[in-house]
C-alpha cells in the first residue's frame, strides 16, 4: 500500500527506456531482471548488476520502489551467482526480491532484504500464506484465483493480524494486466519438451501462441475447433471491473509486460494510473472506463478478459496469431543533437515521410516513451509540412533528446476480418 493509501501500481521493466515511461507515467513502484536469473531473461534486454545504482537513483528521485525478480529454477551452478546478485542490489538499495526458489528466499532473509513471493509458488489459501509470512511481506496470489476468493485471503489477513518479517500486515499482490498463458501460474514445460528451453528458466518458445490442427489418431478424424489458437489466451484486463479488484482488499497491483516496448509501459500505467486515482476520487465511470478501454487497445495486446477474476470456468482464446493493438509505431529516424537555449531538437530521417499533424513517438533511455502530435517543425532549416527520407527535421521539445532516442510515427493497424 501506497502512502496516500491507495492501492500500488507495480510496473514492468524490460529496459531503461521502460523504466523511465514507468516512471513518468505514475508507477509506484516497478520490477525487473538482471542477467539470465528471470523469468523474461529472453523475452526483454534485461539489466546488469552495474545498471542497479542508477534504476535506484531514477526512482528514489520520484519515491518508488524497485522489486528485483529471481523467480526462476535456481540449480547449483547459480547459487554463488545469486549471492552476489542478492548482495549488489542490497549494496544499491533494492527495495525488495521477488522470489520462489527457497534458496533465494533463505539468502535474502539472511542479509535482511525484503522478499515478495513470486506467483510461481501459486497461493490459493490463507495457510500458505501463514507460512510464507515466516519469510516475506508481500505475495502474489494465483491467477487461478478468483476475486471472492482473494478478498476471503486478505480478510483473514486482516482479521488473524498475519505479519510477514518487518512486523507489518502481509500485503496480497495480483496481476492486474497482461499476458496469459495456458500454464498455472506461469510454470510450463512445453517449450522444454520441444526445444529443450525451460519457460521456469526465463526462455519459452512460446510454442502455445502457435495455430494447432488436432486429430484424432485412431480415427484420423480431424476436431472443428471454433478457434485454431486453441492454447493462446487473451490478455488479462481487470480495467474495466477495477472497482471490484480494489474492494477486495488487496495492496498491489501489478502490470505483466517486461518484454513489450516502452510505449506500452506507458499506456498502460497512464491509463491504470487514471483508473485507480479515479476509484478513490468517486469518479470512476462506465464512461471513463470506455475511454480507458480504447486506450488499452492502442497498445500491443490478445484481445482482453477477465481472467478467472469473475469466476468463469473456461479460457477464452485468441483468434489472432500476434497483437489486435489499434494502432502501430513506424520507425522514421534517430536523434541528432538537443539545442537547450532554444529547446529544439534535431533528428535525421532514415525511412519514410513525415508530415504535419502526425502523432509520433520518442523513446530512449532516458527520455522513456514520448507520444504527442506534430504541429510544428523546420526540414533543412525551412518550414515545410512534409520532411522525406534524407531530411534534417528540428522540433521544438520542452525536454532534451539524445543519440540513442529513436523517431516513430504512430499509424492505425490493419485489422483482419473477424479479429
Amino acid at each position: 500500500m501506497t502512502q496516500t493509501g491507495k492501492i500500488e501500481l507495480m510496473a514492468p521493466a524490460g529496459s531503461f527506456e521502460s523504466l523511465q515511461a514507468a516512471i513518468d507515467n505514475g508507477a509506484d513502484s516497478v520490477y525487473f531482471g538482471v542477467a539470465q536469473l528471470n523469468m523474461r531473461a529472453r523475452a526483454s534486454i534485461n539489466f546488469t548488476i552495474d545498471d542497479l545504482p542508477e534504476i535506484v537513483r531514477r526512482c528514489e528521485a520520484k519515491n518508488i520502489r524497485t522489486y528485483l525478480t529471481l523467480n526462476t529454477i535456481i540449480y547449483d551452478h547459480d547459487l554463488s551467482i545469486i549471492k552476489t546478485l542478492l548482495d549488489a542490489a542490497k549494496k544499491a538499495g533494492i527495495t525488495a526480491v521477488i522470489a520462489m526458489d527457497q534458496a533465494v528466499i533463505a539468502y535474502a532473509r539472511q542479509i535482511n532484504m525484503e522478499v515478495h513471493i513470486s506467483t510461481q509458488i501459486n497461493i490459493t489459501n490463507i495457510e500458505t500464506v501463514k507460512f510464507y509470512a515466516l519469510f516475506a511481506d508481500t505475495m502474489v496470489m494465483s491467477r487461478e484465483l478468483s476475486l471472492r476468493q482473494v478478498k476471503k485471503i486478505c480478510e483473514q489477513i486482516e482479521k488473524e493480524q498475519i505479519k510477514g518479517p518487518s512486523g507489518n500486515l502481509v500485503e496480497v499482490e495480483i496481476f492486474g494486466h497482461g499476458a496469459l498463458c495456458m500454464a498455472v501460474s506461469g510454470k510450463c514445460y512445453m517449450s522444454l519438451h520441444s526445444h529443450n528451453s525451460s519457460a521456469n528458466r526465463g526462455a519459452c518458445k512460446q510454442n502455445c501462441r502457435k495455430k494447432y490442427t488436432v486429430i484424432d489418431q485412431e480415427t484420423g478424424v480431424e476436431m472443428e475447433l471454433d478457434n485454431q489458437y486453441i492454447m493462446s489466451p487473451k490478455d488479462l484486463c481487470t480495467l474495466d471491473f477495477l472497482d471490484q479488484v480494489i474492494d477486495t482488499g488487496i495492496k498491489v497491483l501489478k502490470i505483466e509486460g517486461r518484454g513489450r516496448a516502452p510505449e506500452y509501459v506507458a499506456t498502460v500505467i497512464k491509463t491504470y494510473r487514471e483508473a485507480i486515482d479515479a476509484y478513490y476520487e468517486g469518479n470512476f465511470t462506465r464512461e471513463r472506463v470506455k475511454t480507458w478501454m480504447n486506450e488499452l487497445k492502442k497498445v500491443y495486446n490478445r484481445g482482453f478478459w477477465s481472467g478467472y477474476y469473475l469466476g468463469q470456468k473456461l479460457g477464452e482464446w485468441s483468434n489472432v496469431d500476434g497483437s489486435k493493438a489499434t494502432q502501430k509505431k513506424v520507425y522514421l529516424g534517430k536523434g541528432m543533437h538537443y539545442f537547450p537555449k532554444s529547446k529544439i531538437a534535431e533528428f535525421k530521417i532514415d525511412a519514410y515521410d513525415l508530415t504535419l499533424g502526425d502523432t509520433i513517438l520518442i523513446t530512449g533511455p532516458t527520455t522513456g516513451a514520448k507520444e504527442f502530435q506534430l504541429t510544428e517543425m523546420l526540414v533543412n532549416d525551412e518550414k515545410k509540412e512534409k520532411a522525406v527520407k534524407g531530411d534534417s527535421v528540428t522540433i521544438p521539445l520542452d525536454f532534451r533528446i539524445r543519440l540513442s532516442d529513436k523517431l516513430y510515427k504512430i499509424v492505425p493497424t490493419q485489422q483482419p476480418e473477424n479479429a
